[in-house]
């Protein structure tokens, strides 16, 4: 199986910025590292030269702290959708499997990964989606399936009604994807919603109506699914790599 990784690592992290601090999301430190590297270790499965960053806000000094991977930009930053739409020069002769991950997840590890896509290929889906379960609150999109048990949408967190809120099942926003449907798919997002964002949780749903298959790979995740947006989430994740 043919494999690139399209890593977002374009935020700017204005909930953890500071006085003193404007380093971008990617290049905090935990346990001594930044962020983006514990991403790219559990990524070393994958060829260096298959692995996309998306570069948005200081890009300079991300692009300079992991030298050697290809080099997408997103600016100005139009949400997640958008940013792999930025990185569509890598991708537009690529005839396989696309991974978009993010670069401010430094929890998941490497045989989660390695799940999605082998799921991802058994499974014959033109997409696969992360999905799993958390102890802890997050804010993420809840996974709504049909009472056949299979994939219908994705709902945000802000959309969902108090009975879609009491779904346990979250949508990581990580994703395996058929490279050219994904492509075709990027030119239907439209970006009618509040924040005038193109959001990639709206590419499943997109092939779904086209009648492609949309398959979840779920997992019991926990702590691994934290994103780091916060002063506080920064030190949770730092405690569970310390841990590790």
């Amino acid at each position: 199986m043919s494999i690139k990784a399209v890593v977002l690592a374009a935020g700017k992290g204005t909930r953890m910025m500071s006085e003193t601090n404007h380093m971008p999301k990617v290049l905090r430190q935990a346990c001594g590292k930044p962020l983006l590297h514990y991403v790219l270790k559990a990524l070393e499965f994958i060829p260096q030269e298959d692995t996309i960053l998306v570069g948005g806000y200081m890009r300079e000094a991300v692009f300079a702290a992991f030298p050697g991977y290809p080099q997408a930009v997103q600016d100005p930053q139009l949400g997640t959708g958008h940013a792999v739409m930025c990185a569509r020069e890598h991708l537009k002769d690529f005839d396989g499997t696309v991974l978009v991950c993010y670069g401010d997840m430094p929890l998941l590890r490497r045989e989660v990964y390695e799940g999605l896509l082998r799921f991802h290929a058994e499974t014959g889906a033109c997409c696969t989606m992360l999905s799993g379960t958390c102890e802890e609150y997050l804010p993420y999109g809840r996974v709504l399936r049909d009472e056949n048990g299979d994939f219908l949408r994705i709902v945000e967190d802000r959309d969902c009604t108090p009975e879609q809120k009491a779904i346990r099942e979250l949508n990581v926003g990580i994703y395996a994807f058929d490279c050219k449907a994904l492509l075709e798919s990027l030119d239907e997002l439209k970006n009618n919603n509040a924040q005038k964002e193109y959001y990639l949780t709206d590419v499943p749903a997109i092939l779904r109506d086209h009648g492609q298959r949309v398959a979840v790979y779920t997992a019991e995740l926990n702590e691994q699914i934290i994103g780091v947006n916060t002063p506080e989430q920064l030190k949770m994740t730092e405690e569970h790599l310390c841990a590790r």
